[in-house]
């Protein structure tokens, strides 16, 4: 599974795909609504392949949480990030048992948890472990029969013929 490409936005809820780049910034769509606008330079922009949680013996990915979470859940929706403290809690010590909870605060975990069903929702998760899979299957059958074709050799230009005075 891969989150390359997820984005999330400081300031607007949900998260958010990169489409393409301005001058000023960059054109992001939504993985709720599917609406698309600019995101500008100035605003505090993460990818989520970039975010790290904390644990007591260091930092884990949060794409290996969310791996876990996912074989956890079955393939499913996880918590509602409207649930208790504490199921959000013990939820987080199930999947990442070393979670540093004196670092990570609850609106961390709503967030984490959120994003997960937006993920999942999206079919995200799914998608990229399939294409993962597909991928290490069919590589080594296009090596095979992938076969380099000589190139042409580029026709020369004749010289331009002198104007006599």
């Amino acid at each position: 599974m891969g989150l390359k490409g997820i984005l999330s936005i400081s300031g607007k809820p949900g998260l958010y795909k990169l489409v393409g780049q301005t001058k000023n910034g960059i054109i992001v769509e939504s993985l709720e609504d599917g609406k698309r606008f600019p995101a500008h330079s100035s605003s505090k922009i993460s990818a989520l392949e970039d975010i790290s949680i904390y644990g007591t013996s260091g930092e884990k990915p949060l794409i290996e949480i969310y791996q876990e979470l996912f074989a956890l859940e079955n393939g499913g929706k996880s918590l509602d990030a409207k649930a208790t403290n504490d199921e959000l809690r013990n939820k987080a010590l199930a999947i990442f048992p070393e979670l540093d909870t004196e670092r990570v605060y609850v609106s961390d975990l709503k967030k984490l948890f959120k994003w997960y069903n937006i993920l999942v929702e999206a079919k995200l998760i799914e998608a990229e472990k399939t294409e993962e899979a597909e991928a290490t299957e069919v590589a080594p059958a296009e090596e095979k029969t992938a076969e380099k074709k000589p190139a042409k050799p580029k026709a020369k230009k004749a010289p331009k013929a002198k104007k006599e005075e």
